[in-house]
């Protein structure tokens, strides 16, 4: 349903702000962003508490970190989604028929996790914990191309933020779930009630049917045919005008922010501020900050548009940084830590909608499945190995002041990166049929 359709019924009473929120389009966001959440947050946390319990050692549990891996690899086989058709079941569509089957393959590989015992079978835990991860992955790549394919161009700022409502919601409650049903039943009875949320995509994709933008893949007629599947898309891509600039700037504009966040609790534990403090301000305050800071995004970006709520977002995300060189130059307040991280999140929750807009909008429609999950593990590589290589030495060789100032800076090439991009018309004529009006043309 596009959001230019006339209001009728209850719609028509609400707010003008409030209003595309509540289009069919962007509620179905929602819902999948829900059943993306799931196989990750059985992974995460809540496999880690349950490891605990178990009496694992620190050193293993930790080293099941390496189940995520599956996330940043995931476009090795997204062409996969993107182009082969599953025998039968397919018939009912390209989109729908995968989101059922990687579904079902989540739900499967949740529940065989949970019905292990890691204090008897580590190692089959470990396997089984990697199978939840690739299958997850693989329904986050289908989920993600689902929902670029099922909203309209106006719409992705919107969904992009409804998408984030779904999985914020989705990670919290699966999570709790799974820990209310393990101390009332056992774990086992936890991991297949919360496979339900799996459930959430499948009456999504049953509802919503096959989106009517998707574009047919092209033929597989033979391994060569194959081949062109995984090179399509990169050829397709640089082909665009500005295309390096393009992907130079998704490699670069998250490093300040990714840098700065994944060291927040050490400047916390080093300030001296209580686990009472952290979970109050930097848990509950941060968490509804960023709920705002999407309603925000969304609002922002159907009033000014996609470029200049992007670039709004990246100037927010880059002062972001500076309100931490102010807390550690303070020193333990409880005032500005509340600013800090009140302002870090809305800053993000306005900066994820825009920015995830804006590469799905980068997506061409023949190959939304392999192109966003290229763009998206390029907008977070470049940053995480940083942060986990250089990070820390920074911070015991310049100070928490400096090194927060540090990352302020790194965010200004992406600042002005995107600012180049809208003064020569790149923006525009780097933008897939995803973000286009006219999405059922050839791209040439």
């Amino acid at each position: 349903m596009s959001s230019q359709s006339a209001d009728s019924g209850w719609r028509g009473y609400l707010p003008a702000g409030v209003r595309p929120y509540s289009e069919a389009a962007p509620l179905a966001a929602l819902f999948l962003g829900i059943s993306s959440a799931l196989p990750l947050t059985m992974i995460a946390a809540t496999l880690t508490t349950r490891l605990a319990q178990a009496g694992i050692e620190k050193s293993t549990v930790t080293a099941f970190a390496l189940t995520f891996l599956a996330y940043n690899f995931k476009w090795l086989w997204a062409p996969v989604i993107d182009v082969v058709k599953l025998p039968i079941i397919g018939r009912v569509g390209q989109r729908l028929s995968w989101l059922i089957v990687t579904a079902a393959l989540a739900m499967a590989a949740i529940i065989y996790l949970g019905s292990l015992d890691p204090a008897k079978d580590i190692a089959a835990v470990a396997v089984a914990a990697i199978m939840v991860g690739i299958a997850g992955a693989t329904f986050d790549v289908v989920i993600d191309a689902y929902r670029i394919e099922l909203l309209e161009p106006e719409q992705l700022g919107v969904g992009s933020g409804m998408s984030q409502y779904g999985w914020r919601i989705g990670a919290a409650t699966a999570g709790a779930v799974a820990l209310v049903v393990a101390a009332r039943t056992n774990w086992s009875i936890a991991y297949y009630v919360c496979s339900l949320f799996a459930l959430f995509a499948v009456i999504v994709g049953l509802i919503m049917r096959e989106p009517s933008r998707r574009q047919e893949p092209m033929a597989l007629k033979g391994p060569l045919e194959a081949a062109k599947a995984y090179v399509s898309p990169l050829v397709e891509f640089f082909k665009r005008s500005g295309a390096l600039l393009v992907l130079l700037f998704v490699l670069v504009h998250k490093i300040g922010d990714t840098l700065a966040n994944l060291t927040f609790r050490l400047l916390f534990e080093d300030l001296g501020f209580t686990n009472d403090e952290i979970a109050f301000y930097d848990v509950s305050l941060g968490f509804f900050a960023f709920l705002v800071g999407i309603f925000i995004g969304g609002i922002v970006y159907s009033r000014l548009g996609m470029k200049k709520a992007v670039m709004l977002s990246l100037v927010l995300m880059a002062i972001s940084n500076l309100s931490f060189a102010a807390l550690a130059a303070a020193g333990h307040s409880n005032w500005g830590m509340a600013g800090a991280i009140g302002f870090e999140n809305f800053a993000s929750g306005v900066g994820g909608v825009a920015v995830v807009a804006y590469l799905s909008a980068l997506c061409n429609l023949q190959f939304t499945g392999t192109q966003f999950a290229l763009l998206s593990a390029a907008a977070s590589i470049l940053g995480r190995f940083l942060t986990g290589t250089t990070a820390g030495s920074l911070i015991e060789w310049m100070g928490y002041v400096n090194f927060y100032l540090l990352t302020t800076v790194a965010a200004l090439p992406g600042v002005i990166m995107f600012w180049l991009m809208i003064r020569y018309g790149l923006v525009d004529r780097s933008l897939g049929t995803a973000g286009s009006v006219h999405a059922d043309e050839t791209p040439d």
